[in-house]
């Protein structure tokens, strides 16, 4: 009898020096998964770039080409509405489609960018971060001069 007493008792110690423990990596297990979610992210996105660079070098195309096919301002400007309207209505529904407009929203900001002379660094940020520069680049835009938003219709009283 003495020896189940004291089997228990080493157990009931083991889980109360192991508890603490399991209780910490419970809370941390979040933070864990994301940074292996961002380095698996990473690593693919390296070896994408990687294989988009050797097709680049394997292949001569130039800069003149490319350019030809870039939209004109009209149509992303459009497009840039179009997708801010999305974002706010039928992207809130899902978060795959929230995301893939955001993606596709954040493409025709760079661009716009890169039309206008604006300085965007909406690549390299995440998070809130990349929600303040979003909407940093939409009012440097606008400032130069190009309509994101259409204006509110102004009701009139009777």
């Amino acid at each position: 009898m003495a020896i189940v007493h004291a089997v228990v008792l080493a157990l009931a110690l083991v889980a109360l020096v192991f508890l603490p423990c399991a209780v910490a990596l419970f809370i941390c297990a979040d933070g864990v998964a994301a940074r292996i979610r961002r380095r698996v992210r990473e690593h693919r996105d390296s070896r994408a770039l990687h294989r988009l660079d050797r097709t680049f070098s394997e292949q001569s195309i130039s800069l003149a080409e490319l350019d030809e096919h870039q939209p004109s301002i009209q149509q992303i400007a459009a497009d840039l509405r179009r997708l801010d309207r999305q974002r706010f209505g039928v992207a809130t529904r899902s978060k795959v489609w929230h995301a893939a407009v955001l993606l596709a929203y954040d493409d025709r900001l760079r661009l716009a960018s890169r039309c206008l002379g604006v300085c965007e660094h909406l690549e390299t940020l995440e998070g809130v971060d990349l929600e303040i520069e979003r909407v940093r680049v939409e009012g440097e835009l606008e400032a130069a001069g190009l309509t994101l938003r259409p204006a509110a219709p102004r009701h009139q009283d009777h």
